[in-house]
């Protein structure tokens, strides 16, 4: 890939090769486009217009292709790319010469001694998607263009079926279908003829699907061919709707977004690598009629709870985004039940998930940083965020139901579910819970301890004197049991995990203890969250761990390489990969609790502030996606990037790195 810098716009210069590198455009309301950067589509969440039917979420690939053939200077130009089987990919990637998102995604094809772009637009806050073509030849061209449509949701992959409905809509430089009569009508608007013809394309295939041994072939179907004729250096326009047409015109579509667009860079002042992760957070903030959240990760995650959370303080109040930051914890907190956050939002229904102890205690983090930010006397704080950790806290303290969350006799937090774990380590495959942090885990605690004193302090301003008090005790108490059983002396490090088992009684005091030594990185977690925890000796100990045996160039292992199960590579088949993924990969948004408590151990440390912030820039380059960051990494050389493309938390803990911590 060659990479350039454009201030902050990436740019690929591909001179005919094909280039893997992946891109994301989205339109602040949950609907994206993704592709590769030669528009190969090499996962089945790919599409030129994937849209939230139930906005954020209910996402479909209602437009996954545009195929596209120029007829120019008495010759015939195909300029798509796509993988078919035992074929090497079709050609159109050798004509593209140049990618850019400049804001929107670019690409220049060079054909002949000429030029031709093409351009794509996703509206902002609409299931539209505008695609602009323009022409530099001396003389008049044709373009053919053929929408190959999936309708399918993003998890699924569409076959061949004979329930399309072929019947098209024509009027005046419109034409709208309805092929599938569970999903809305999808509208196009155009500049030229169209001459319907409905068929399937057939077997499409997607080579990372095929890496993780999933399906990976799908048909797709077209309702015909659009003929636009391009005039020298006057752009052309396709755009397509899901529901009802714009009322302006494409143009003003494509100006009022590039403008958007260019409202999210934070200026020159700021370093290059800060204002690309600021662009970055952007894709991640999303807000609907329905709904204000986080998506925690593109193409497929939606709103997960824990690390859409833990992500609000580095997308929102560091990016000044204040508001949106009361408005998703607001939609947040309506989900809570008996003082529970659920675990996430479900893709398809928009329904609540399983309860989660752990995304409850990331809420008191997420409510001390706004407040530190806004004030105790903010309305918000008092009437939304306040009663919401009063909730979480009677239900973590009661005894009526020990099943999720219950404190033990000393005051430390445990969770338990047979069934799945209940930490942000939530490896599991099929029935196989490989990491099985079920019993009191460390961050937890730290989570907890902190969110007390925050209650504490909270409840004393308000003028509620017992609850402060009430809180103050359980932080107290917290704190001390903590420091008496978590520290191991063999390893000098916290355990990871006391895992008091509940016995076939179901009784809290018949448990058997188990201790898990294994050096993982939730330590760390946990010296950020609330130092209060550790002594100094204890703080440095703990880092100098880390730096020895979890910290690499692209992210923090989520295991030691001396530990029992490590596994260097995510890689291999499905079960192979969502088996490795709390077993040694690297995740970049650990490497913002290393440096954050990197700094606080030594503050004044110049050249130490310095080598954090190279790690930080050397962890975002060579993405899997322009301008993004992805969910982890190999824990083992050459730590390639691997997973989720473009993940909240991690653009998010590596902006707020270098913004707060590093004050780059």
């Amino acid at each position: 890939m060659n990479l350039v810098a454009t201030d902050p716009w990436p740019a690929v210069e591909t001179y005919g090769e094909l280039d893997a590198t992946e891109w994301i455009h989205t339109n602040g309301a949950g609907a994206y486009a993704m592709s590769t950067v030669p528009m190969m589509h090499t996962r089945r969440y790919h599409g030129l217009l994937v849209a939230p039917l139930v906005p954020p979420l209910g996402r479909y690939v209602m437009l996954s292709h545009v195929e596209l053939t120029l007829h120019a200077n008495g010759r015939q130009y195909r300029l798509s790319t796509h993988q078919f089987p035992g074929l090497a990919p079709t050609p159109g990637y050798r004509l593209l010469r140049r990618f850019a998102m400049d804001p929107i995604p670019h690409w220049t094809y060079r054909i002949g001694e000429t030029e031709f772009e093409r351009d794509l637009c996703l509206a902002r806050h609409r299931n539209i998607c505008v695609m602009r073509f323009t022409w530099h030849g001396e003389e008049p061209a044709t373009l053919y263009l053929r929408p190959l449509m999936p309708l399918r949701s993003i998890h699924d992959l569409m076959h061949e079926h004979g329930a399309m409905v072929q019947r098209v809509a024509l009027r005046q430089r419109e034409v709208e279908i309805k092929p599938n009569v569970d999903l809305p009508p999808v509208c196009f608007r155009h500049s030229g003829v169209f001459v319907g013809s409905p068929d399937w394309w057939r077997r499409f295939e997607y080579l990372e699907d095929r890496t993780r041994a999933a399906e990976f072939q799908e048909d797709m179907w077209t309702p015909g061919t659009f003929e636009l004729v391009l005039l020298p250096g006057k752009p052309q326009f396709l755009v397509t709707a899901v529901g009802a047409l714009p009322t302006e015109s494409a143009k003003d579509i494509v100006d009022e977004t590039i403008i958007e667009h260019q409202k999210l860079d934070i200026g020159r002042k700021n370093p290059l690598c800060v204002r690309k992760l600021a662009r970055a957070a952007e894709a991640f903030r999303v807000t609907s009629p329905a709904c204000t959240g986080i998506i925690a990760g593109y193409p497929w995650y939606g709103v997960h709870f824990i690390p859409s959370l833990a992500a609000l303080s580095g997308l929102c109040l560091v990016t000044g985004e204040i508001e949106f930051a009361k408005r998703a914890l607001a939609c947040m907190i309506e989900e809570q039940r008996a003082g529970f956050l659920p675990e996430l939002i479900t893709e398809v229904d928009h329904a609540r998930g399983p309860c989660s102890p752990a995304a409850t205690l990331f809420l008191f983090e997420a409510v001390r940083e706004l407040t530190d930010r806004i004030g105790l006397d903010d309305p918000f704080i008092r009437g939304t965020a306040y009663p919401a950790l009063v909730r979480a806290f009677v239900r973590i303290r009661s005894r009526r139901i020990r099943r999720l969350a219950w404190l033990t006799d000393d005051g430390l937090v445990a969770s338990g579910d047979a069934k799945r774990p209940l930490t942000w380590m939530n490896g599991i495959v099929g029935n196989w819970v490989v990491t099985p942090r079920r019993g009191i885990a460390v961050e937890l605690q730290a989570l907890w301890s902190r969110g007390c004193e925050t209650l504490a302090l909270m409840a004393r301003h308000y003028g509620f004197e017992s609850l402060s008090a009430l809180a103050e005790l359980s932080c107290n108490r917290a704190r001390t049991a903590f420091r008496k059983r978590f520290w191991c002396a063999d390893t000098d490090y916290p355990f990871d995990c006391l895992r008091d088992v509940l016995a076939t009684t179901g009784q809290e005091n018949n448990t058997v203890p188990e201790f898990d030594a294994r050096i993982r990185p939730n330590a760390l977690m946990a010296l950020v969250l609330d130092p209060a925890l550790f002594d100094s000796w204890q703080a440095e100990a703990i880092l100098a761990r880390v730096r020895q045996d979890l910290l690499t160039p692209r992210g923090v292992r989520t295991l030691a390489p001396q530990e029992a199960g490590y596994q260097g590579y995510h890689e291999g088949g499905l079960e192979e990969r969502e088996g490795s993924a709390h077993q040694g990969t690297a995740w970049p948004h650990l490497l913002g609790y290393y440096v954050r408590a990197s700094v606080r151990l030594a503050p004044e440390d110049e050249e130490l502030r310095r080598e954090l912030k190279d790690l930080v820039e050397g962890a975002i380059e060579e993405p899997l996606a322009l301008c993004q960051v992805a969910e982890m990494a190999d824990g083992d050389s050459p730590n390639q990037f691997r997973a989720c493309p473009a993940n909240a938390w991690a653009v998010a803990e590596l902006l707020k790195a270098l913004v707060v911590d590093l004050e780059y």
